[in-house]
């Protein structure tokens, strides 16, 4: 058994990271998120998470259109949304953003719902720095190396993951054949509903087969006979994970001591 072999044609510093790390080192921001209550602390961890994909990771136009696109209209929808369920009793003293005969949008609920916003899209970017540089067998990997997860469990979930694009691939091949024999079923909501429905049988079949085979290439492979196997690559946890998960931990709590977002 070796480290990875692919670790070193990765693209960015992040890819070099053990999985474990990079999900060990922003998880006490993101839990400390979920009580914040301010703006500036969600946005202060936002920016460093986009700084770290930025510099750790190279981008595609996707990840990037995601990020700097996808995910700030997001936020705002979502906070300028969460702004109209706040209580006015609690903003009265605020300024009045917008009225509508007798009801009023107070300042005050428009900035705790886009602070709301902010929380979440910090938390989700916190995640992406490991979600967009690590992959679903290296985390299994990891975590059955490092924090003795039993493999049948580790492996088993990685099995069934993998289940999701085989279920889009399916059913993509199940659209095309129903396209080029003519069954389209015309247009309208009530077609489409009966194109939805006519997916299901044949898509229940193709996973049933791939899970037979599944279940076929584990036995084959003596899938839980043994306490333990073998690994095709180590990823070990090295001096430079814990150097990144302790200056991570670092940059939060000076961060949060500065902003101190739960006297707010």
């Amino acid at each position: 058994m070796t480290v990875d072999p692919s670790a070193a044609g990765s693209p960015g510093f992040l890819a070099h990271l053990s999985p474990l790390a990079k999900l060990a080192a922003p998880l006490p921001a993101m839990i400390v998120l979920v009580v914040a209550r301010d703006l500036v602390t969600p946005l202060t961890f936002l920016a460093l998470a986009y700084l770290l994909l930025l510099v750790g990771r190279r981008m595609s136009w996707r990840v990037a259109a995601l990020l700097f696109v996808g995910l700030p209209i997001g936020a705002a929808i979502m906070g300028l949304a969460l702004g109209l369920w706040v209580d006015a009793a609690l903003v009265d003293d605020t300024p009045a953003v917008l009225r509508v005969g007798a009801w009023t949008l107070h300042a005050g609920a428009v900035e705790v719902g886009l602070a709301t916003g902010a929380r979440l899209a910090a938390i989700l970017a916190l995640g992406l720095i490991a979600g967009l540089t690590t992959t679903g067998p290296d985390l299994v990997r990891a975590s059955v190396q490092q924090l003795r997860v039993p493999y049948r469990i580790g492996y088993a979930a990685l099995a069934a993951i993998r289940f999701v694009p085989r279920f889009a691939y399916e059913l993509e091949l199940i659209r095309q054949a129903h396209r080029v024999r003519g069954a389209h079923g015309g247009r309208g909501p009530f077609a489409a509903v009966a194109r939805g429905a006519g997916y299901v049988v044949p898509l229940l079949a193709g996973a049933i087969r791939h899970a037979e085979r599944v279940a076929l290439a584990m036995d084959a492979r003596a899938f839980g006979a043994h306490p333990d196997r073998t690994e095709r690559y180590l990823l070990p946890w090295r001096r430079r994970d814990t150097v990144f998960v302790l200056a991570f931990w670092a940059v939060s709590a000076a961060t949060l001591a500065a902003l101190f977002p739960w006297g707010l």
